[in-house]
């Protein structure tokens, strides 16, 4: 058993489940947790990732210049049609 640092509910741990710097959640206060050590089992409050979250973020948006291929092919099919 170890201890939420949170909120101090009881969660049970197999220690042969889990290595040091895995994350898991608290069933009663849904804190993300990380194993901090082994034998007994130790819990910390998870560090905040927000870097990975904003490199998420740039991959969906369009860099300046850049244009969706379907907008070039309307665009040529059009240019086509004048020329004609």
């Amino acid at each position: 058993m170890s201890t939420c640092p949170e909120c101090d509910a009881e969660i049970e741990v197999d220690e042969f489940d889990v290595d040091k710097g895995d994350q898991l959640s608290c069933p009663e206060c849904g804190s993300n947790l990380e194993v901090v050590g082994l034998s007994p089992i130790e819990l910390d409050i998870a560090p905040d990732d927000d870097d990975d979250d904003d490199d998420d973020d740039d991959d969906d948006e369009k860099e300046e210049g850049e244009v969706d291929d379907e907008e070039d092919d309307d665009d040529e099919e059009e240019d086509e049609g004048i020329e004609e």
